[in-house]
């Protein structure tokens, strides 16, 4: 990542939001850091809804039951 840093594009794709990443890397501070590098002249994109494999799994009857809806964390 640094050879490309304000070289080139870099997508980066997370299912969770900015606000869990502290779990994720068991430390928050590190976290905030790694944060603080990523979205340095980063554009976010924040996407809601159901996933496209999740739709074709329930188009295919392999799941019924309907998804919890979480309360927005104000993820950006």
């Amino acid at each position: 990542m640094a050879g490309r840093y304000e070289k080139a594009s870099l997508i980066l794709t997370s299912n969770k939001g900015f606000v869990d990443w502290g779990e994720v890397f068991s430390d928050q501070v590190i976290a905030t850091a790694i944060l603080d590098r990523l979205l340095h002249h980063a554009t976010t994109l924040n996407i809601k809804g159901e996933s496209f494999r999740l739709k074709e799994k329930r188009k295919a009857g392999l799941i019924t039951q309907p998804i919890e809806k979480s309360e927005d964390k104000g993820d950006e």
